[in-house]
Parts: C-alpha cells; sequence; structure tokens
C-alpha cells in the first residue's frame, strides 16, 4: 500500500526538521569552591524558571521549601514541602556528587532506565541565595529548570537580574519563569 504523496512529503518534512533542531547552550560551570556543608539547610524556593514551564502555570506554583542534608558520603538528601491548603504536598530524592564540586546526578529513587538529571549550584553566597540549573533527559526532549533559593524571601539586590539573565542565557524567555503566589500565604508549621 502506497502513503498518499501529501503523507508522506509531511513525513520526510518532520524528519529532516527534527535533525536540525537546533542544540540547547551549554550549561554554565557550577559555582568554584562549592561548601557543600555550608550550602545544606532549608531554603525557600523563590522562583522556577524552565523550558516547560508556561504562563498558565504561575498561579499553580505555591510557596514551598526545600531541605538540603549532606550525608558523609557527600550525597545530599533533599526534601520538599509545599502547603496546598490545609495539606502538604512532600517529595524528596537524592544529589550524587559528579566529578566537579557543586555538581550531581539527581536520584529520584525510581527503576532503572529512568531519565537521566543532572543539577549543579551555579551560584550561591550560602547565607542569603542560590542560583541552580537542572537538565533532565528524556527519550525526545531535555527538560531545563532553574530554582532561585533563598534562605529568607529577602534577596541581596541583583539576586533577581542575576536569576532572570541565566534564565535568559539558556534560551528561556519570561514566559517561561514563575513565582511563588504568596497571596495570603504564611508559613504553617503544623501542615507541613
Amino acid at each position: 500500500m502506497r502513503l498518499p504523496c501529501g503523507l508522506w512529503l509531511w513525513l520526510s518534512l518532520l524528519k529532516v526538521l527534527q535533525g536540525q533542531t537546533p542544540s540547547p547552550p551549554p550549561l554554565p560551570p557550577p559555582v568554584q569552591n562549592f561548601q557543600g556543608n555550608q550550602f545544606q539547610g532549608e531554603w525557600f524556593v523563590l522562583g522556577l524558571a524552565g523550558n516547560s514551564f508556561r504562563l498558565e502555570h504561575r498561579a499553580l506554583l505555591n510557596p514551598f521549601t526545600a531541605t538540603f542534608e549532606l550525608s558523609d558520603n557527600g550525597r545530599f538528601e533533599v526534601w520538599n514541602a509545599m502547603t496546598r491548603g490545609q495539606h502538604c504536598d512532600t517529595w524528596s530524592y537524592v544529589l550524587i556528587p559528579a566529578a566537579q564540586p557543586g555538581q550531581f546526578t539527581v536520584d529520584h529513587g525510581v527503576e532503572p532506565g529512568a531519565d537521566r538529571e543532572e543539577t549543579r549550584v551555579v551560584d550561591s553566597d550560602y547565607t542569603q541565595f542560590a542560583l541552580m540549573l537542572s537538565r533532565r533527559h528524556t527519550s525526545n526532549l531535555a527538560v531545563l529548570r532553574i530554582s532561585l533559593l533563598g534562605r529568607s524571601w529577602l534577596l541581596p539586590p541583583g539576586t533577581l537580574d542575576q536569576f532572570i539573565c541565566l534564565s535568559r542565557a539558556q534560551g528561556l524567555s519570561d514566559d517561561n519563569i514563575v513565582f511563588p503566589d504568596v497571596t495570603g500565604w504564611s508559613p504553617q508549621a503544623s501542615v507541613c
């Protein structure tokens, strides 16, 4: 059975266009002289940027925390907690150190053959802010995520600009940047 000419042309064009997919920009290096013992502890996630985020996702992001606990083998156990109404959503993973300090592979604790994810601390002063960049490789897509972390809700001057510039340097637009909706939010230790 022959394929109709239009379908054959469309499939051929699709194959050609897949071969011309632009390569993603190179990832910035991890922060120099990464200090895991200073990085550990609780961080507020103050902003996220990623190629999977859209404008409509802004209303879905509630404030949440990420707690990094450094183990003796150099791994970080990471726990996230986000309040949604009167309940708490939590998730966790392990950061396994890579060859370069401040760079990690992510172990989500799932079966072998799961998507590979790499993450790195791009910048941090350890006491006020941190910028992390993550790239997860799926079978046909690289999912990029940049996290703006703060020890409190107050960031040093220029940090937000640095976050936005890093996002743009990775080919993201302002539509790919989301911030938690803090309207009416207050920390509720009893919930999380």
